[in-house]
């Protein structure tokens, strides 16, 4: 699941060949693996905690900061 704030979508990643880009505030959700699923994440800086939103309400409070901007 995608959401940028506008909009949320569900995104199903049923071939190994496909892949998911997901630019910065953007809020994923990964669910409903497979058994045999991977998920591989790339990243374009070392990983960060404090670069992270780990509240959804926080989340959107941001984005609707961004979206007047």
């Amino acid at each position: 699941m995608v959401d940028d704030g506008q909009q949320r979508m569900e995104v199903m990643l049923d071939n190994p060949a496909a892949g998911l880009y997901l630019p910065p505030m953007v809020w994923g959700t990964q669910y409903k693996y497979s058994q045999d699923a991977i998920l591989l994440v790339f990243a374009s800086h070392s990983y960060d905690p404090a670069d992270y939103v780990r509240d959804y309400t926080e989340f959107m409070a941001l984005t609707s900061l961004t979206s007047t901007r």
